[in-house]
């Protein structure tokens, strides 16, 4: 349940877990909130994230509110208003290690900061940024999702497509999200040595 702050209170607030869980239909329900009791809101997005909109954070089940792109976290900072009552920032994992900076600094002049992200990478790997985010909040919210291959709560996000990059944007077709059981952390490298063998092949036709 999330707290009720009045006042030029300061307060972090995190929404983590894997894709498809929600996380920011989450955050846009609480914006949405914030505006209806008249408070001042400013929401954020990294530039990185054009999967739906360029100038809105939109959720997977089409939730949306409008968004000011930033390519960094100092990028934040600098845009929020004196007047500004609650920040929200979308996709957290994308930011730089800053985010936790930044978040801390806004927090402690007053405003309520209202994050959501991945804490896990698609190797199952906490993002450390994101874990930094987690032992400052005030309050955590830990979304789960439906794995896709048993139907049991999901907290891992599966990388389908063949990259060893840490950060690859994509929607379904590039993850899904799996239990810890059914969760296949190689699996993304395993599609790219199948890859380079198959170009081997035709190489040498």
């Amino acid at each position: 349940m999330t707290a009720f702050v009045r006042g030029p209170v300061g307060w972090v607030e995190v929404i983590c877990g894997p894709m498809f869980s929600g996380k920011s239909e989450e955050l846009i329900r609480r914006l949405r909130r914030a505006q209806i009791a008249r408070q001042r809101v400013q929401v954020f997005k990294p530039v990185i994230d054009d999967r739906y909109s360029d100038e809105e954070i939109v959720s997977h089940s089409a939730q949306r509110i409008p968004a000011h792109n930033v390519r960094t976290a100092r990028e934040i900072m600098e845009g929020v208003e004196p007047r500004t009552q609650v920040v929200g920032i979308d996709e957290a994992h994308f930011y730089d290690d800053e985010i936790a900076t930044v978040v801390e600094s806004l927090a402690n002049v007053g405003k309520r900061v209202i994050v959501a992200g991945l804490d896990l990478d698609y190797l199952g790997q906490p993002f450390e940024h994101v874990t930094r985010l987690l032992a400052q909040a005030e309050e955590i919210t830990k979304s789960l999702a439906i794995c896709m291959r048993c139907g049991n709560p999901a907290s891992r996000t599966q990388r389908l497509v063949a990259s060893e990059e840490r950060i690859v944007v994509g929607g379904a077709r590039a993850y899904e999200a799996r239990c810890r059981q059914c969760f296949e952390p190689r699996l993304s490298q395993v599609e790219l040595a199948l890859e380079d063998r198959g170009r081997a092949r035709k190489a040498g036709q």
